[in-house]
């Protein structure tokens, strides 16, 4: 959620990041309280601040200036008067720019282009890059990310010798402790580690790239200048697997829950993070399917305590077949939703976790029915649910949701890292701390485990595995593992679904070539189009070659503002990257401008055209669209010459 806090959500219809008083309000006391602590230890006074920003890449998300206007009162009147600061990537900068804040650009890469960007609305004055990204985040089921070294020293040695400023981001990756990871535009997850490829790493270690950037700072040291030499590493220890000794069960350990006609979002129920049950009793009858509006973010479905199947919302799966028999007793429908995480980018961010009623059940033979009279269990898995959990022996690994607790002798403490591969998917607790969220669908494998939450002796182990464990034992090596992918593992999206495209997709709703070069472009239709599926349909590259790539789209609605992406999916694509780098078509959507589509370039290389779907989850009105090519200098690959568009309900068959 941007670092926001979740309660914001208990209010129906608050427009974050504006000028609603709700949000305002709330803003502005927030923003009183980090001034009282903060301001003795400005630069003015003393202190190591020397800057302080107003908000961050608010070009992204909207354009009201007045707004930023608002915030930079409110930091002026909570005591800072040190400079402030407006940070956006090069295609924002104009969005929300106002002249009495001091404008730096975001960056990955292109160092050249990006400061001529900035120096349209900064003809005088220094330069700065507020993001400069050395590596990239990772999400569940993508590969990890790596970025060249050349490539970052190349653009950190242009840096340095123009004598502009730059902020590496991130210099020293880190992790995501507890539940605040957060999940890209439209639904993303990010892992819980923010190794991000860094010259300093998750535990803190120093990296060949660290070295290189370190080597390459030296260069321009001034006379009687030196460096620092680095820490050496903290203790690394590992430990041998052990069973976990003790099991409990989440069904044998329900709070007690409210009642609720009608199934409500987890922020309805005051609860902020973790897991959600909702359960209704159904009469008995023909099998039907189950479908909600929505269910964030997974859900898994039950009926008398087994379970039947999975909703997802990273593939807007929110139905499940329901196998009723004709049995005189009712039968208990149980779905037990996992939060992982709010969105943390654009207007995707009033993300309300847990079920979207209403949930009906429909039939060949049945008209849809909503279901009703529902129990809610709130399971925030917070240290009070922790500790009053009730344990009983393990006698044998289950598929079903349940708190498994091991101890582990440790002789020395030191830093180590979880080892998770045998489980499925959930949170873990050392010694009552939470290490944040395990997949075995990779590309994280193991969890960081710092020294100091260690103890020489017995040390406790609660793993939450909601899918249960191949076998129930943990470990720890003294290495990390963050790029391995287990495909097959993925209950939802081992492969990318199977579809059939329509023969002939008629005439385009727009044709045209892009320009060349890496600046965004927007293209407006001579008339509007409403569709179900949004296609564009790449013909050539500038450069001859055979690979499509796209950093961003975004569509506009008829009046040319932007529609939000919530619901939306990668309906089909005929090529992407997936194992020698994330180039998956999802990055097109995500809001982020450094990650990119790529077609496929290890295994095969497939020419063009290329096709790229987008399933918008209900039928829009499109006017328009903008486009930023792969970021990068002249040289990099996939930029697209001409195109082609088309907006319609059936581009995509049953």
């Amino acid at each position: 959620m941007g670092g926001l806090p979740w309660w914001l959500l208990k209010h129906d219809g608050i427009q974050l990041r504006s000028r609603d008083a709700r949000y305002l309000e709330e803003a502005k006391h927030y923003l009183q309280e980090v001034g009282r602590v903060l301001r003795p230890l400005q630069g003015t006074q003393g202190g190591p601040i020397l800057m302080v920003q107003v908000e961050n890449e608010y070009g992204f998300y909207g354009n009201d200036a007045e707004y930023m206007g608002e915030l930079r009162r409110s930091l002026l009147d909570a005591g800072f008067d040190v400079p402030l600061f407006a940070c956006n990537p090069k295609e924002h900068l104009k969005d929300g720019y106002r002249s009495d804040l001091f404008p730096v650009v975001n960056f990955g890469t292109d160092p050249q282009g990006a400061f001529q960007a900035l120096r349209e609305i900064l003809p005088k004055g220094p330069l700065m890059c507020g993001e400069f990204y050395p590596g990239w985040f990772d999400t569940w089921g993508a590969p990890h990310h790596t970025r060249s070294s050349e490539r970052y020293l190349t653009d950190l040695s242009y840096m340095l010798g123009a004598g502009t400023s730059f902020s590496i981001y991130m210099v020293h990756g880190g992790t995501t402790f507890g539940f605040f990871t957060g999940a890209d535009r439209p639904f993303k997850p990010d892992t819980a580690s923010y190794d991000y490829d860094a010259p300093i790493s998750e535990a803190g270690w120093t990296t060949a790239k660290f070295e290189q950037t370190r080597a390459l700072i030296m260069k321009h040291l001034r006379p009687g200048e030196t460096l620092p030499g680095p820490p050496a590493r903290n203790p690394v220890i590992s430990i041998a697997p052990v069973e976990a000794t003790a099991v409990a069960r989440v069904f044998s350990n329900l709070p007690v829950p409210l009642a609720d006609e009608h199934p409500r979002t987890m922020e309805a129920y005051d609860q902020d993070y973790g897991c959600i049950l909702y359960r209704t009793q159904l009469p008995a009858g023909p099998a039907g399917a189950l479908e909600a509006t929505a269910i964030n973010d997974v859900g898994q479905v039950f009926l008398d305590g087994q379970r039947i199947g999975f909703t997802d919302r990273r593939s807007r799966n929110f139905q499940c077949s329901c196998p009723r028999a004709r049995d005189p007793r009712p039968a208990t429908l149980d779905i037990l939703v996992e939060a992982m995480g709010r969105v943390n980018f654009g207007v995707e961010v009033h993300d309300r976790k847990g079920l979207h009623g209403p949930v009906t059940l429909a039939g060949a033979s049945l008209a849809p029915v909503e279901l009703r009279g529902w129990q809610v269990f709130r399971l925030p898995l917070d240290a009070g649910m922790l500790t009053g959990l009730r344990y009983e022996p393990a006698k044998e690994s289950a598929a079903a949701p349940a708190f498994w607790r091991a101890t582990v002798k440790v002789t020395q403490p030191g830093d180590c890292f979880l080892d998770l591969r045998p489980w499925g998917k959930g949170f873990v607790w050392v010694n009552g701390h939470n290490l944040g969220r395990y997949w075995n669908i990779g590309p994280q494998q193991t969890m960081y485990v710092p020294g100091p939450w260690l103890k020489a002796g017995d040390n406790e182990i609660v793993i939450l595995d909601l899918l249960g464990p191949e076998k129930p034992v943990v470990g720890a090596l003294d290495h990390p593992i963050l790029d391995e992918l287990r495909p097959k593992l993925d209950f939802t999206r081992a492969s990318r679904r199977e579809v059939k495209l329509r023969a002939d997709f008629g005439a385009p709703a727009h044709a045209a070539s892009f320009a060349p070069g890496s600046d965004l472009q927007e293209v407006r239709f001579a008339a509007p189009a409403s569709g179900h599926y949004f296609c564009l349909k790449a013909l050539n590259a500038h450069d001859g070659k055979p690979f499509a790539a796209m950093a961003e789209l975004s569509l506009l609605d008829a009046s040319g503002q932007p529609l939000s992406a919530e619901g939306w999916t990668i309906a089909y694509v005929d090529s992407e990257e997936r194992e020698r780098e994330d180039g998956t078509a999802e990055n097109t959507i995500d809001g982020q401008t450094t990650n990119f589509w790529h077609t496929q370039w290890g295994a095969a290389q497939p020419g063009y055209p290329h096709r790229l779907i987008i399933d918008l989850g209900e039928a829009r009105t499109v006017g328009g669209f903008r486009y930023v090519p792969r970021q990068g200098p002249a040289g990099v690959t996939g930029r697209i010459k001409d195109y082609r568009v088309f907006v319609a309900d059936d581009l995509i068959g049953n």
